[in-house]
């Protein structure tokens, strides 16, 4: 048993990016190797560099209450215009969702900035950047009772909450093999049961739990304890910008700006601007 969960503390902190058991300040996640050396493709100067993106996913994309297009994802794709030199060519639109891909097909969009990732349907068409943000899981407990060891010795043989039928429940199961996981219908009964100290802790979207967190009925009582964990194979691969195949240079010249933006500091201040509670 002992030499088991040794190993099992070993393959958890492989997943975790930024390993901790509490969060005392912001931290703020870096997917670019500021060293490696990227392709600088040339792109010449289009007349129009056209984005799309859709107005359901806050605070990543959404109107604000001027009726503007605002959030994370705007504010990113004018950066990288900006970074590009062509700031003054960018045109941002909002479609529906189903209407993104079509877009780029019939030469309406450059380029999808709206969190749609690669899949086994859309890679044949479709050209991506490199993740420029994860969305891990993340354990929360009450604030009187977070892990003062790693999380694979404190969830053990312990009553863990997870939403059921998730990714996330799949993830805890996988990662987790001694812990108990206790399924909950939805989100409200997960947190609920989490304030009533009826589970160890909860285990569920870190983004979401991150705006909980902001909330009084949150921040009075919880805090995010150990991890982030990554998990591609359960979680996806992360928030990326799609072209056509044909514009693969395009993607290219995006990876270099997104590299460039996070080396000026400019991709941590778009995410503390967004998300004060980091759920890194």
């Amino acid at each position: 048993m002992k030499t088991y969960l040794s190993s099992i503390v070993l393959l958890v902190g492989l997943f975790a990016a930024l390993p901790s058991f509490a969060q005392s300040e912001p931290r703020t996640p870096f997917f670019f190797n500021e060293d490696e050396r990227m392709p600088l493709p040339s792109i010449g100067r289009p007349d129009r560099l056209r984005f799309v993106t859709t107005l359901d996913y806050p605070p990543f994309n959404s109107l604000n209450p001027q009726g503007l297009l605002s959030g994370y994802n705007i504010d990113l794709a004018k950066a990288l215009c900006a970074q590009m030199g062509l700031e003054d060519l960018s045109l941002i639109e909002a479609v529906p969702w189903s209407e993104l891909e079509e877009r780029l097909e019939k030469g309406e969009a450059d380029a999808i900035i709206a969190g749609l990732g690669p899949n086994s349907n859309n890679r044949t068409k479709l050209a991506f950047t490199r993740p420029y943000l994860r969305l891990p899981a993340r354990f929360v407990t009450l604030k009187s009772n977070i892990f003062n060891e790693s999380a694979a010795r404190a969830v053990s043989g312990k009553e863990i909450g997870v939403i059921e039928n998730t990714a996330h429940e799949q993830l805890l199961k996988a990662y987790f093999p001694y812990a108990k996981a206790k399924g909950f219908a939805d989100r409200a009964k997960l947190l609920a049961a989490l304030q009533q100290g009826k589970i160890e802790a909860a285990f569920d979207d870190g983004l979401t739990l991150s705006f909980w967190l902001q909330s009084d009925e949150g921040a009075k009582c919880c805090a995010f304890t150990d991890g982030p964990y990554i998990a591609p194979q359960y979680l996806g691969s992360g928030l990326t910008i799609a072209t056509r195949n044909e514009q693969a240079s395009l993607v290219d010249a995006f990876d270099a700006a997104l590299q460039a933006l996070q080396k000026k500091g400019t991709l941590t201040e778009l995410y503390l601007r967004y998300f004060p509670i980091s759920f890194y």
